[in-house]
């Protein structure tokens, strides 16, 4: 009886963990820098198949960069994004990463200006590299306009400070100019004081923000 229970369990825990591997086995990452990575983060965490993401920093040459030293490293804000690919590919990410961003622009997005705010996709291998650059003509195609989003190739990524993390669903409370409020509200303010949304209208029309849930 015993053994007869202890082979049964052994069986359940062969199918779970084989089961377990499976699910693991189907997701993947994409690393895109649109500009302020709260918003990435935001818009990102609303598309389905997407099952975390992260903020920080890449693609520059200094080593534990900061939020107050980044860009001085030659990083830009960007997002690593877990993905199970069985619900969304990265070819359909990058659709939804282009029409989120203005990737006409080289000094920035929005509100926001320099290098460490710029656009770019970072790609993790040869597959990525081709949706990529099959995505960026698309986008050109679509807007009649040079496309400037570089693609370049993943170096290491740095997970921003925890307090970025999570930003604009946070309700810790911050003073600000406006007084104490959430953290959820000041990125609110931010992203309509930036411009984004309505950049974004200018730039894509009906078809800004495809693939992101309202």
């Amino acid at each position: 009886m015993v053994r007869t229970f202890a082979a049964a369990a052994a069986v359940f825990a062969s199918v779970f963990l084989g089961a377990a591997a499976s699910s693991s086995a189907e997701t993947a990452t994409a690393i895109f820098a649109g500009g302020c990575f709260w918003c990435v983060e935001a818009d990102f965490d609303k598309v389905q198949g997407v099952t975390s993401t992260v903020s920080g920093y890449t693609g520059g040459e200094t080593e534990s960069p900061t939020y107050g030293n980044y860009s001085s490293g030659g990083h830009r804000e960007a997002v690593e994004i877990t993905f199970d690919d069985a619900q969304v590919t990265y070819e359909e990410l990058l659709d939804v990463f282009f029409h989120s961003v203005d990737p006409t622009d080289p000094d920035g997005q929005f509100c926001d200006r320099g290098k460490g705010y710029s656009t770019a996709i970072y790609v993790l291998d040869d597959a990525q590299q081709a949706a990529a650059e099959e995505a960026k003509r698309a986008a050109e195609e679509e807007l009649g306009r040079e496309v400037v989003t570089p693609i370049l190739p993943a170096s290491e990524f740095w997970p921003a400070e925890d307090y970025h993390q999570n930003y604009y669903q946070s309700d810790e409370r911050i003073f600000t100019r406006f007084g104490l409020i959430t953290k959820a509200q000041a990125y609110e303010g931010y992203r309509e004081g930036c411009g984004r949304d309505l950049r974004l209208q200018e730039v894509w029309g009906e078809s800004a923000l495809r693939g992101i849930a309202k």
